[in-house]
């Protein structure tokens, strides 16, 4: 089972200092905060992984007319992932989201496929590509229609691990069509084949034509650590904001059961 690094948002000061050079927008619900790894489930193999993150101080405001507003809001999804070949896994997310007013919301649904190299955990340098398909509600998403684009290029020495996720976004629907750069990033040490501990770095740098001013781009540093049990995956991480064009303060999860 893949295991959870969580990702939609890097950038910052962590990119120019590791020779970086990617970034795009966000104008939407947090469901998933992951980095991806290239692991994924082997041939026949069922996932379930429940992502989670609450934000207890963040924006006020929605970033789009109708939108959410992020403060005292909590965004999920279950995931749902099937492997196919020793390369290749197709999955699937089911959004919702709890608003600071205590209303349940449904976000609509995702469709991903992954390619991957083989037994990426066993491999010093790993890569694949994400390819997702979204249909959501405008409380989630200013558009209708969207698709990400997620390279993975990692490597790995214990005890350390360095991924980056340089990601597209790519809007389907609306009046402007737009490609956003969001990267996520992450550096970890491996403790123990079952414990890991790093940063992730999530950013949101707009529109690639014109990039949005450094303070209302997102930008957010977590301090994760990952559990790799026999039938569980935990993974928890706490974010700190970087500009006032994010949250102060973001707390995630992932929980991951294979069958």
């Amino acid at each position: 089972m893949r295991p959870a690094v969580d990702a939609k948002r890097p950038g910052g000061w962590l990119w120019p200092a590791l020779l970086l050079f990617l970034a795009p927008g966000g104008a939407r619900a947090a469901d998933e905060i992951q980095v991806y790894n290239a692991e994924i489930n082997r041939p026949g193999q069922f996932s379930l992984q429940l992502h989670g993150n609450y934000v207890p101080r963040g924006r006020t405001a929605a970033a789009f007319p109708g939108g959410m507003v992020p403060d005292r809001a909590f965004n999920g999804t279950p995931e749902f992932a099937l492997g196919i070949t020793e390369c290749w896994e197709i999955g699937a997310y089911l959004p919702y989201a709890v608003t600071r007013g205590g209303d349940f919301e449904t976000g609509g649904g995702k469709l991903r496929t992954l390619v991957a190299s083989p037994h990426a955990h066993d491999r010093r340098f790993f890569y694949g590509v994400n390819f997702e398909l979204s249909d959501q509600p405008r409380l989630f998403e200013a558009n209708h229609w969207g698709s990400e684009i997620r390279p993975i290029i990692g490597w790995r020495r214990p005890p350390i691990e360095f991924i980056v996720n340089p990601i597209v976004d790519v809007v389907l629907s609306g009046p402007r069509r737009t490609i956003d750069f969001a990267p996520a990033a992450r550096l970890a040490g491996i403790l123990s084949p079952a414990w890991t501990v790093g940063l992730e770095h999530y950013a949101d740098f707009g529109p690639i034509d014109r990039f949005e001013p450094r303070g209302r781009q997102l930008q957010e540093i977590f301090a994760v650590a990952d559990y790799t049990g026999r039938t569980l995956d935990v993974d928890f991480g706490a974010g700190r904001g970087l500009t006032s064009g994010s949250d102060d303060w973001t707390v995630k999860f992932i929980l991951g059961w294979g069958f």
